[in-house]
């Protein structure tokens, strides 16, 4: 997730144009995404991506996008929502029972799973679901708006095992919990 060097995912008022990927950082997600087994996304979250469903069909896009466009529609999908009625493409709907269902899915063999939706990624920290951490700090303060991490009644003990400073100034961070 990108996140402003105070500590918010998007603005006061959901904005999140400050964290839009130059072509080098677009790339590494590119990377990033593909390596993935597949993606949990909450509600909000799916909502926005459902674009990258047809982004591929837009001949004027950069390559960079249109490879974009081309991992995230093959890659598996799970929608935790209870308002949504269906999902679109390589996606599947749970309801309810979101601690257990991703439970069941990371005690399977297979890849990493991606967390995206800041309500969805709370509920899975605050469950003790969350084994890594990957963060995109962007040279911004907002100074309020959405929290990365939500309110905890205890901390979470980290690892630092990678780092990288892209061209854009963004920071990326990937931490395990230890």
């Amino acid at each position: 997730m990108g996140v402003s060097l105070d500590g918010f995912i998007a603005g006061p008022e959901g904005e999140i144009g400050w964290a839009a990927p130059d072509e080098e950082l677009h790339r590494f997600h590119n990377e990033q995404t593909r390596a993935m087994g597949g993606h949990l996304c909450g509600r909000r979250l799916y909502e926005e991506m459902v674009f990258w469903e047809t982004a591929d069909e837009n001949p004027s896009a950069a390559e960079h996008v249109l490879e974009f466009a081309r991992i995230w529609k093959q890659s598996p999908k799970i929608v935790f929502s209870t308002t949504l009625e269906r999902v679109e493409g390589n996606a599947r709907l749970v309801r309810d029972h979101v601690g257990e269902e991703v439970a069941k899915l990371k005690a399977q063999a297979g890849k990493d799973l991606s967390v995206g939706g800041a309500n969805l990624a709370a509920s899975l920290i605050e469950l003790g679901l969350v084994d890594e951490y990957r963060l995109f700090v962007s040279p911004v303060v907002l100074g309020a708006g959405t929290a990365y991490f939500p309110a905890l009644d205890e901390g979470i003990d980290l690892a630092l095992v990678e780092t990288r400073v892209f061209g854009s100034r963004v920071v990326y961070l990937r931490y395990l919990s230890v």
